[in-house]
């Protein structure tokens, strides 16, 4: 078993599909609707193109929206993001208009920023640090 999808919900598809591709850098895989509403698009790393997709979901589930206000308002990311360097990565999308909560801060064995995705969510960078 592995994992093929995950998601993140939204607040508009399309915005999200921007901001994703032309700033986060991913790639869109799948866009193809599946109401007169909505549609299922998924984008993934460049870097991996056949790797796990993520799908971004409209929100408008009427259980989705407190559950993201209320993880939004405690500061909690919905999801981490793996990058070579937290540092190079905050400049090069503060650079962008990346609005970060965050700032790069080492914890232990990794080191995180927190931006907001601008649909809706946190989103959390980290780096593993090297071992002293």
């Amino acid at each position: 078993m592995r994992i093929n999808v995950t998601s993140i919900f939204v607040d508009d598809q399309e915005k999200a599909l921007r901001f994703y591709t032309e700033i986060l850098g991913f790639k869109k895989r799948s866009d193809f609707p599946v109401s007169d509403a909505f549609r299922w698009i998924t984008v993934v790393s460049k870097e991996e193109p056949d790797g796990v997709e993520l799908s971004l979901e409209p929100d408008d589930n009427p259980a989705v929206g407190p559950f993201k206000s209320s993880i939004y308002e405690q500061g909690i990311p919905f999801m981490s993001f793996a990058v070579d360097d937290v540092y190079a990565e905050h400049e090069r999308l503060r650079e962008l208009g990346v609005v970060f909560k965050q700032e790069p801060m080492a914890h232990g064995p990794v080191t995180v920023a927190i931006f907001d995705d601008t649909c809706g969510n946190l989103i959390q960078i980290a780096h593993m640090n090297e071992a002293a």
